[in-house]
């Protein structure tokens, strides 16, 4: 059926699982983004309270310093969510979606109850163990259960719900967090737990895994193991990399645009409360461009393969971080024009979309899973230590503009290696 809605132009119809897991899998990624960017809009309030409980001055240097820190231990825990892929390619794509979302809802939850700075982080940590898992479980169920035709496309309409979340908890920031505190932030974040019944029950297994599951049913040392295998080893470190470096534009520079915005609504005279729901707009201008980003995406890796269209938006965040925090964070009136680089620094975040098509193209259903959660996960932890390294630059520098700009040359990196990628342009989703 696929191959002749390809010939003749037409689209294959989504069958009724195809639907639900889509929107189960897109809102579990939405539901992802709101809660790991919450932590981002209440970074301020949350450490300035929470220092002083745990013997800690609450000065702007240790604000920086220790949100940088829990920042980092957020992202030791995405990269240990890489026990996720065995774990699916085991037992099925749609239990460990559940699972994983159960996990971050909880902890996000119990985040709200914080009563030390020591205490939030752990519960941030194990929360990241679930949000890593998500975008790994929900891109593998799409790419192996909707058809050929539009697989693609459902890639880049898949992961713009993590930016959608960053619109949403710029919302909730807005309405909730500038007038009920971060407290009630991290307890909207907790709702996602309301998706695990309809996951649970109103989701089957796409069709691909089964038919494996029936043939043969890979213990998880056996899918892990594969991704080093003569076939794969190679791919996989390239992967990694890459992730790495995309991993340095979301969470050594994305993640800062709150405070960045909020710094410089505060230099040019805006109250506290405004500048905070300054912050949301600059969320929702970078959400806006990300969303965007990811819905070209796909036609774009279309026409011009893989790594080009990677290479593309790898050159639209070089520029973005380097012009926006190098040069237009310090300029008099810097609140316009660096809402002009948000946008285009969501368009170039969008670069996630692109191993949400490609990763899955790349191996074999029996370790798929391993190899999208392995490839999206590892890079967390390099992503962690240069996380330290962005606030010991922020207290050295006493400015975040400086030291989120040098992050930039991580991409300059990237571009080197991308000739190396496989290029999976034009072939069918292997078995």
């Amino acid at each position: 059926m696929t191959n002749v809605a390809i010939r003749t132009g037409r689209r294959t119809p989504l069958t009724q699982n195809q639907v639900r897991g889509f929107w189960a899998a897109w809102a579990g990624w939405a539901l992802d983004g709101m809660d790991s960017f919450i932590y981002a809009l209440v970074l301020t309030p949350a450490i300035r309270e929470l220092l002083p409980r745990s013997g800690i001055a609450a000065t702007s240097d240790n604000v920086v310093s220790y949100g940088a820190i829990l920042f980092a231990l957020f992202l030791i825990g995405w990269g240990l969510s890489m026990i996720w892929g065995p774990v699916a390619d085991r037992f099925g794509r749609v239990r460990t979606l559940a699972l994983t979302i159960l996990c971050y809802s909880v902890f996000t939850l119990l985040s709200a109850f914080a009563t030390g700075v020591w205490q939030l982080a752990l519960f941030r940590l194990l929360a990241g163990v679930g949000i890593g898992g998500e975008w790994a479980m929900g891109g593998t169920f799409v790419a192996e259960e909707w058809p050929e035709d539009r697989r693609k496309m459902g890639a880049g309409y898949l992961h713009t719900g993590y930016y959608f979340g960053f619109f949403l908890a710029a919302i909730a920031n807005y309405f909730i967090g500038a007038k009920y505190g971060w407290r009630w932030m991290f307890a909207v974040g907790g709702t996602p737990a309301l998706l695990v019944t309809f996951i649970q029950y109103g989701v089957h297994e796409p069709k691909a895994w089964q038919r494996k599951r029936e043939i043969a049913r890979p213990t998880m040392m056996a899918a892990f193991g594969k991704l080093f295998s003569s076939t794969y080893a190679r791919r996989t470190w390239l992967n990694s990399l890459y992730l790495l470096v995309s991993i340095v534009g979301l969470w050594a520079g994305s993640v800062y645009v709150p405070t960045s915005v909020t710094q410089i609504a505060v230099r040019e005279g805006y109250s506290a409360a405004d500048a905070a729901r300054l912050a949301s707009y600059g969320t929702m201008v970078l959400s806006v461009g990300t969303i965007l980003g990811c819905l070209v995406l796909p036609p774009l890796a279309e026409s011009l393969g893989r790594r080009l269209t990677l290479g593309v938006y790898f050159v639209v965040m070089f520029v973005s971080i380097a012009v926006g925090f190098g040069y237009v964070f310090y300029l008099p009136h810097a609140l316009a024009p660096f809402m002009v680089v948000l946008f285009f620094l969501g368009v170039g975040g969008a670069n996630f979309a692109m191993y949400t098509l490609w990763l899955p193209e790349q191996y074999s259903t029996e370790c798929r899973a391993s190899a999208f959660a392995f490839a999206t996960s590892v890079g967390r932890f390099a992503g962690a230590g240069i996380t330290f390294l962005v606030g010991a630059g922020v207290a050295y520098f006493h400015t975040i503009g400086t030291p989120v700009a040098l992050t930039s040359i991580a991409f300059l990196i990237g571009l080197l290696l991308l000739p190396f990628g496989e290029e999976t342009h034009g072939r069918p989703l292997p078995v």
